[in-house]
């Protein structure tokens, strides 16, 4: 059986398209193969800077015979709609089957295809594939229409030792491919993958970007060995170097003393995005080295290389102490708040204000978190004012990527409290789900305040993310929420935050649109940034929304046209898409998704902790044969009362003029009574754990009342009774969690 050997020879294709890349062109492939009825052996791509390369093996020498069955127009169809089917199906009427159907016969065509050798199939498929290939960014060149990611220089294309006849735009296959340019670069023929493979290597073409990766790893490795340093691991640069060299060849320079005393970060940032440099430290944790990484090895062992790459990091690093300097002497000259001054006329967004108006939002918001995890509010308010001026410096304009942890640096250097220089690095974290969660109270504060006014502001102007879209990365900031709240056991109620970081942006808003000064609310919810924390916000809260939307307060119902909700629709909806985000954040613990909503369906369930310790009681409870049985009665009274509700109205009117002694109806109605004050003393203990445990008792009880006991019965008063009982079960169960909302 034959194997295919493809391979697109063109310029350099950028380091961060190549993975992609080989992926799709296996992929398109194979999927042209199948849709031919192709099967075939293992599919592996391969890439280097200057071509894609795949390799099939296995291909049968044919394709498949295949039919085709479709069904046309009734036969008592006019006659256009028969023409036009045969049309499409290149058939005559004669060879159309007739079949009876529902109503009437219709028309069936059997289109046969017979097979025909891969090689053809290949010649048609392969520069389909080139021409549709989906590159994030092409360029036409030449008279031709073909566009690729780079001029594309020439095609192999062989099954087994013979040449696919694949043309396109001029580019005709061959069975000749070309070495390393600055090696060997003549073009020589193969007559498989085999001899492919090993014909690049002795011209200077490692093919496998994996092994062209760990040569760069083993050989950086040693080398700082060597020199007394050590390797600072960097798996993205580590990839991008792979990608950026056939035959790669690291070399060690060391770093000039003029530049040693620039942050570690600095050096490491500066290398890593202009020079694709990695950087090794000594054993103090100094950046003293770079490795290189060159794309050939030099005649004189890569002395040359160094020399001119050493004068240009030099150039590059003498860049990074002037922007340091730079920024430290401004510090000097007008102090750290001077530093943020310039903040006050960049953008944060068109409709939520300057970076400046954010920050004030942020520290205001932060002063009444801080009480909640024991932190100083002054201190608080202080960390978030300064968390961002870093922003407006010279260092983090040149590289961005460093934002945060310059403002460590410079907040040291003006001599702020360790707590606000530590806040300005924390307050971004955590960025993802291997990203650490800032443990000192100042930073949590100043963190969670950042991500709660990002998710409150886009909320305001109904900016939500929509399906895969989410531009601004509220997903990450409310699962920045979520860990920040349950990893540092914070208790208090997220609406509260919510609604008072809401109310500030909906008045901004009305402000700049509408000019609304003086109004008494507007001097209430300003009232808001004063001292005190969150507890003492929250009856104010309530006080001012039902002021906003009332029409004594003299603005429209809506403060803009384009609000779809209430604020206090707002901060339901706010809530539950940070829940969405909870199911996410906790499904990797095997934690069911339903029994939050179960639990997030109680209402006022906004203290996270509570709730996530809630609903893992649930959940092991749920696990047991008496929580299993229970849910299992607890839906089967549920959906007996949900038939009545559907009728009308429940006719209780008799339920005081009957009494029910059987048995288990008296067993139930004791159970119940039992239950209820044991789960209502250790709700309000919150210890869930044991509710769950008063409730278990119930199983028996209402298993024995729906195996002996009809609830319709005849007697009107009876089943009043009985009916009472089970809204009594309902609303006892669902005490702990809507029981509804469970699956099973």
């Amino acid at each position: 059986m034959p194997d295919l050997l493809l391979e697109l020879l063109s310029e350099e294709i950028p380091a961060r398209m190549q993975e992609n890349a080989r992926n799709i062109l296996r992929d398109m492939v194979m999927k042209g193969l199948k849709e031919a009825g192709v099967t075939h052996g293992s599919a592996t791509a391969y890439s280097t800077p200057r071509r894609l390369t795949l390799h099939i093996e296995g291909l049968p020498d044919c394709t498949p015979d295949l039919e085709e069955e479709r069904k046309g127009p009734r036969t008592d169809a006019p006659e256009k709609a028969l023409e036009g089917f045969l049309r499409s199906t290149g058939l005559s009427k004669d060879e159309l089957e007739v079949r009876p159907d529902k109503k009437s016969d219709v028309y069936f065509a059997i289109i046969r295809k017979p097979g025909i050798p891969v090689a053809d199939a290949l010649t048609a498929l392969v520069p389909e594939v080139i021409r549709s290939f989906p590159w994030p960014k092409s360029m036409r060149w030449g008279s031709g229409d073909l566009r690729w990611v780079r001029p594309l220089t020439s095609i192999l294309c062989l099954l087994d030792d013979k040449i696919v006849p694949v043309e396109v735009e001029g580019f005709t296959a061959s069975s000749e491919t070309r070495g390393h340019r600055m090696v060997d670069g003549a073009p020589f023929a193969v007559s498989g993958f085999a001899e492919y493979r090993d014909g690049l290597a002795a011209r200077g073409v490692t093919l496998d970007a994996a092994a062209r990766a760990a040569t760069i790893q083993e050989r950086a490795t040693a080398l700082c060995a060597a020199n007394g340093v050590t390797l600072l691991d960097d798996p993205a640069l580590l990839v991008e170097n792979a990608g950026l060299t056939e035959w790669p060849n690291p070399i060690i320079g060391e770093i000039e003393q003029d530049f040693r005393d620039l942050p570690a970060e600095v050096l490491q940032t500066s290398m890593r995005e202009h020079q694709k440099f990695f950087s090794a430290v000594d054993a103090s944790g100094q950046v003293t080295h770079f490795v290189a990484v060159a794309n050939v090895e030099g005649a004189d062992g890569g002395k040359t290389i160094l020399h001119g790459n050493a004068k240009v990091l030099r150039a590059r690093l003498a860049d990074a102490k002037f922007f340091w300097e730079n920024d430290l002497r401004a510090i000097q000259r007008h102090g750290f708040e001077g530093m943020a001054a310039p903040l006050a006329d960049v953008t944060f967004h068109n409709q939520l204000g300057t970076q400046a108006e954010r920050i004030e939002r942020i520290a205001a918001l932060s002063g009444q978190l801080a009480p909640i995890m024991q932190a100083d509010p002054a201190i608080a308010i202080a960390a978030a004012n300064a968390a961002k001026a870093d922003l407006a410096s010279e260092m983090v304009y040149e590289f961005p990527e460093l934002q945060g942890l310059m403002g460590r640096y410079y907040a040291g250097a003006a001599g702020l409290d360790p707590r606000i220089a530590a806040a300005c690095e924390d307050h971004y974290k955590p960025l993802g789900p291997s990203d650490t969660v800032p443990e000192e109270p100042v930073s949590i504060a100043v963190a969670l305040a950042e991500k709660i006014d990002m998710l409150a502001g886009f909320w305001a102007i109904g900016e939500k993310p929509t399906g895969s879209k989410d531009p601004f990365a509220l997903r990450r900031a409310a699962l920045g929420v979520i860990r920040l709240i349950i990893e540092n056991d914070l208790r208090f109620h997220l609406s509260d935050a919510a609604g008072v970081a809401l109310m500030r942006h909906v008045y901004a808003i009305h402000q700049r649109d509408a000019k609304a000064l003086g109004n008494p609310l507007f001097d209430a919810i300003e009232n808001l940034s004063g001292e005190g924390g969150m507890d003492d916000r929250r009856a104010m809260f309530e006080q001012l929304i039902g002021h906003f939307l009332s029409p004594e307060s003299g603005l429209p119902q809506a403060v803009d046209p384009d609000f779809e909700r209430s604020v206090r629709d707002m901060v339901v909806d706010l809530l539950g898409f940070i829940a969405d985000r909870l199911k996410v954040a906790l499904r990797g613990d095997g934690v069911r998704h339903d029994l939050i909503d179960a639990v997030f369906a109680l209402g006022g369930q906004d203290d996270l902790v509570l709730l996530v310790k809630r609903v893992r009681a649930l959940q092991t409870f749920l696990a047991t044969e008496d929580g299993a049985n229970l849910l299992a009665g607890y839906k089967r009274a549920a959906n007996i009362l949900a038939a009545e509700e559907k009728k009308g109205a429940l006719d209780l009117s008799g339920v005081n003029d009957a009494a029910d002694d059987k048995p288990e109806t008296v067993a139930l109605t004791t159970a119940l009574a039992d239950a209820s004050p044991q789960i209502d003393a250790a709700l309000a203990q919150e210890d869930f754990e044991a509710a769950m445990r008063a409730m278990s008792p119930l199983r028996g009880p209402i298993d024995s009342f729906f195996d002996n006991v009809i609830v319709n019965a005849d007697d009107p008063g009876l089943r009043a009774v009985r009916l009472t009982l089970l809204m009594t079960i309902r609303d006892v169960v669902e005490r702990v969690a809507d029981f509804s909302k469970i699956e099973g």
